[in-house]
Order: structure tokens, then sequence, then C-alpha cells
């Protein structure tokens, strides 16, 4: 456990809370004894009280174990800002509007950093009426294909999961589109800006 909780940790954030040893120890139904173990590093918690310990501290399991509080500040979502997550085991699609702290299959993951396409992920555009149609000249086997295309507006994210064997294409509604993300799962993610068509602008 100690390679997951530290005492440091449980320290800083009952502190943080401005919760005595005690107070803590009254949530969890341990002694003050037990609790001062833990922040010296004398003991660890029970596995069994770790979701109790989070939610005596206020924050999540997972914000617990990695030791980070994170703090919504992002108010207002600037759809611009989006992060995109990508799960190694089961392929997991996850977006989200600001920054996160993200996990699936037991696995905390990272955000993904956009690159600018480039020839073997060149992200073709035509305007078809109110659409683009999206497409990609790329493999799509088994083991090396396109995972899925994405437009982003300042009001929302469009998002089509593609698959081995089909071709690497999607539609999107036109309306407030500035950026088209492609991912793919050897090589990572691509970001087209459609003001600026000379390099990348997903920051």
């Amino acid at each position: 456990m100690n390679k997951y909780v530290t005492g440091s940790v449980i320290r800083r954030l009952r502190e943080n809370k401005r919760m005595t040893q005690e107070e803590l120890a009254k949530k969890l139904f341990v002694s003050g004894k037990a609790v001062s173990k833990w922040e010296t590093g004398q003991g660890f918690p029970d596995i069994s009280l770790i979701e109790p310990l989070a939610k005596a501290l206020d924050i999540s399991v997972i914000e617990l174990i990695s030791g980070e509080q994170i703090i919504n500040s992002n108010r207002c979502a600037n759809m611009f800002k989006s992060c995109f997550y990508v799960c190694p085991v089961c392929g997991n699609v996850i977006s989200s509007s600001g920054e996160a702290l993200v996990s699936c299959c037991g696995i905390t993951l990272p955000p993904l950093e956009a690159d600018m396409t480039e020839p073997e992920h060149e992200i073709r555009l035509e305007m078809v009426e109110d659409e683009y149609y999206v497409t990609i000249d790329h493999p799509m086997t088994k083991e090396h294909y396109i995972s899925f295309l994405a437009a982003i507006s300042d009001n929302g994210i469009q998002l089509v999961r593609l698959y081995p064997m089909e071709n690497a294409e999607a539609r999107f509604k036109r309306s407030r589109v500035r950026y088209i993300l492609a991912y793919c799962n050897h090589h990572g993610l691509f970001s087209l800006c459609l003001k600026e068509r000379s390099k990348s602008c997903m920051t």
C-alpha cells in the first residue's frame, strides 16, 4: 500500500481540510494513533479503508492514490481545450472539456498531445453541403489503424469511432468547427486547424 498512499499525502490532504488526526479517525472508526502511524510511515491504512478515507478527505480514490487534487478552475468549458484519452487495454476513448484525472481498466491515462498532420496521417477535407467529409489514406488493419476521427467546435465535440477493415472516413456538421483530429493506434493524435492549415493549432 505504501506505493500508492503515502503518509505525507494523507497528512497534507488532512491539513488542507483543517482536520485533526482525531477528527479524521472518528470518520473512519479508527483510533487517532492509527492515523498518526499512517502519517509517520509506521503503518498504512487497510485497503478496505481507501474509499472511506478518500470520502473523508473529500476527494476521489484516484486523487488519493495519485496524491494530486484536481480543482475545477475551468468554470466555463472551453471546447478548444478539450483533452482526449485512449485506454491501451480496452481501447475506450474518453474526452473532457478541460483538465481531468482519468482512469480506465485500473490505469491512469495521460491526455493525448496532438501533433501536426504529416504525409502518412494527412487529414483530407471535402465540403459536402453542410458537412465536412473527412478521409485519411491510412492502413486499417487489425494491428494498425485510425481509431477515431473528431471535429471540435466552440460548442461541442463530434466523434466517430473507427474499426479495422473499415475505411478511415467520417462526416461532420461544418458549423463552427475549428479542429479536425485523427488518432492512430501506433503514432498518436494528429490535428488539423481549419483556420490555419499550415500548422496544428490544437494547443
